[in-house]
């Protein structure tokens, strides 16, 4: 299980998504004079400490992919339902990048949205889905070879 390519693929794609859910993801510096607001997946910190829970949908897509791209990693023996479930992940992440895109928009009207390091993990996470994705489709390629020349 370990030994195939497309589960350290699902394993680093875990990481990674675990990596952006605790990392600031945006910074909020205001026009005027004023403390820049932070944007974590969960909440924006206001200059004075105060969380605003109004982006939770950016921790809510984020927290569903780690588990799918678990359970993906263990259905090795179901190797069409991994492809889809590396799908259903790829298409989740986009999702959350659609999702980042509006909050930044509509909540930097008065404040110039400034993207952060941890951003750019989601995009990180939909190319290792990809590649787990080609991986499994390989595998079950050779599978079906082999079937056809006994």
């Amino acid at each position: 299980m370990i030994q195939r390519k497309q589960t350290l693929y699902l394993l680093l794609a875990v990481i990674v998504n675990v990596v952006c859910l605790c990392l600031p993801i945006g910074k909020f510096i205001p026009e005027a004079m004023g403390v820049a607001d932070e944007m974590f997946n969960l909440w924006i910190v206001n200059g004075d400490g105060v969380r605003d829970f109004s982006v939770w949908a950016l921790f809510a897509i984020l927290l569903l992919t780690c588990p799918i791209a678990l359970a993906a990693i263990f259905m090795y023996r179901n190797r069409m339902l991994q492809a889809r479930l590396c799908l259903f992940n790829m298409l989740l992440l986009l999702g959350w990048i659609i999702v980042y895109a509006v909050f930044s928009f509509t909540k930097g009207e008065q404040a110039t949205f400034q993207p952060m390091f941890a951003a750019c993990l989601p995009f990180v996470s939909i190319i290792l889905h990809f590649l787990a994705h080609r991986g499994i489709i390989a595998d079950e390629r050779l599978v079906r070879s082999m079937d056809r020349i006994r």
